[in-house]
């Protein structure tokens, strides 16, 4: 699976923990700069997540408005590995209903 993650400056651990969750491709974008604002998923992205605490509006609703175009899941959570845990296991059991 890979993964999109939007928002915070650097991954740290999240990008370790991500791959011991099964996510072979893991992309970033920091999501603050202006210039990012028309920035597009890539086509094979399983899952966008969203670091809500570091992000700005308008690139969440660009974000937002692509991934119902192209039938992307997205998840929202902080940056913090409690809250993103806890997105990819509501997210896990959604899919496997």
């Amino acid at each position: 699976m890979s993964v999109l993650v939007v928002g915070g400056d650097k991954l740290g651990n999240i990008k370790d923990n991500l791959k011991q969750r099964g996510f072979e491709e893991i992309s970033h974008l920091s999501g603050r700069k202006k210039s990012q604002k028309s920035i597009k998923i890539p086509e094979n992205t399983d899952i966008v997540l969203v670091l809500t605490d570091f992000v700005n509006h308008q690139i969440a609703k660009t974000i937002k408005k692509q991934t119902k175009d192209h039938s992307t899941k997205i998840l929202y959570a902080k940056r913090s590995w409690v809250h993103i845990e806890e997105s990819l296991k509501k997210f896990n059991n959604m899919s496997c209903n």
